[in-house]
């Protein structure tokens, strides 16, 4: 029985459909769905972390309170009050008061400027540097890659934190020197993780396949090798970040004790544009922390935050990244 004109109709605008969208996806009824892009699925794993969208949230909130502090307080960073002078917690200053009447949570949002923005650009520069580093080495591999391994083991041998200090002696612990120290110091993790990533991923058969049919190194790498690194670039690269923020803030905390030594004092970061960071306020409190625990609590509490923000973010990049993770 021949099939009637409506039904072949219907047939005939199905195939013009399939013909004028042959790669837009697959027919289901009488439409055409299109897949999924790569960011999006990316997107969707990401928002299905809970945790993971907590710490997106809370670390951006904690950069815009930073950067926004002159508007967010009425009180000037270095304003002294001495009628105001170690007071608790209260309406007029919600975290109190230091020795000299100064609003402590003007001082503290100001300190984020540092610790947040020194940690972030450390963070930055070390994950750019050290998965460059891991994806030539472990795709081109040979004498390239037995240097690049020789020099990231010689830079992990090196004691960071004596090393920093020895750079602040020489060239004064600015924001710029320290961020540069650090992220130069904390490269070689990140480069040699990628390495072992690249590795595995360039023994696969479908890297092995455009090889053979002639693709360039650099397109594979771009198509095949970034793509099943960027699990692991996520989650180094966000402990980068919270090691950047805790190694700032130990040596803004020595850096209170050589200043006792140092008449210049000006070994503590930030000093030079007079804004202290988290571990530098911690430390200016060390002495009166039995009485006047507010001075050490809320600074400890922003850097803790920061960095619990920071790992639940990486924590989620890596699952949403992950090739292997269902949609």
């Amino acid at each position: 029985m021949a099939p009637s004109k409506p039904e072949m109709a219907g047939q005939d605008d199905t195939a013009t459909n399939l013909r004028a969208a042959p790669d837009t996806g697959a027919l289901v009824g009488s439409r055409v769905v299109k897949p999924r892009g790569h960011l999006g699925l990316v997107w969707r794993r990401f928002g299905r972390n809970r945790l993971g969208v907590i710490g997106g949230v809370g670390l951006v909130l904690l950069c815009l309170l930073s950067l926004l502090a002159p508007w967010l307080t009425p009180y000037d960073y270095s304003g002294l009050d001495l009628t105001s002078a170690s007071r608790g917690p209260s309406l007029a200053h919600p975290m109190g008061t230091d020795l000299l009447g100064r609003d402590e949570l003007t001082r503290v949002l100001y300190g984020g400027r540092i610790s947040l923005g020194m940690g972030l650009a450390v963070g930055a520069l070390s994950t750019t540097v050290g998965a460059t580093v891991g994806i030539i080495s472990g795709y081109y591999g040979r004498k390239l890659d037995a240097g690049a391994t020789a020099l990231a083991d010689l830079v992990l041998a090196l004691p960071l934190v004596p090393l920093a200090l020895v750079t602040g002696f020489r060239f004064g612990f600015s924001p710029l020197v320290v961020t540069l120290v650090l992220a130069l110091l904390l490269w070689p993790r990140m480069a040699r993780m990628v390495r072992a990533e690249v590795l595995s991923v360039r023994q696969q058969e479908y890297v092995e396949a455009a090889r053979a049919l002639g693709v360039s190194g650099g397109r594979i790498v771009a198509r095949h090798v970034l793509p099943g690194v960027a699990g692991i670039v996520a989650v180094e690269g966000t402990l980068s970040v919270a090691a950047a923020i805790l190694l700032e803030s130990a040596l803004s905390y020595l850096s209170v004790f050589m200043c006792d030594l140092n008449t210049n004092c000006f070994l503590a970061p930030g000093v030079e544009s007079g804004v202290h960071s988290w571990g530098r306020l911690i430390g200016e409190a060390r002495l009166s922390m039995p009485d006047q625990w507010w001075l050490t609590l809320f600074p400890g509490l922003m850097m803790t935050l920061s960095i619990l923000y920071v790992n639940f973010l990486g924590d989620a990049l890596r699952d949403a990244l992950d090739p292997k993770t269902g949609g």
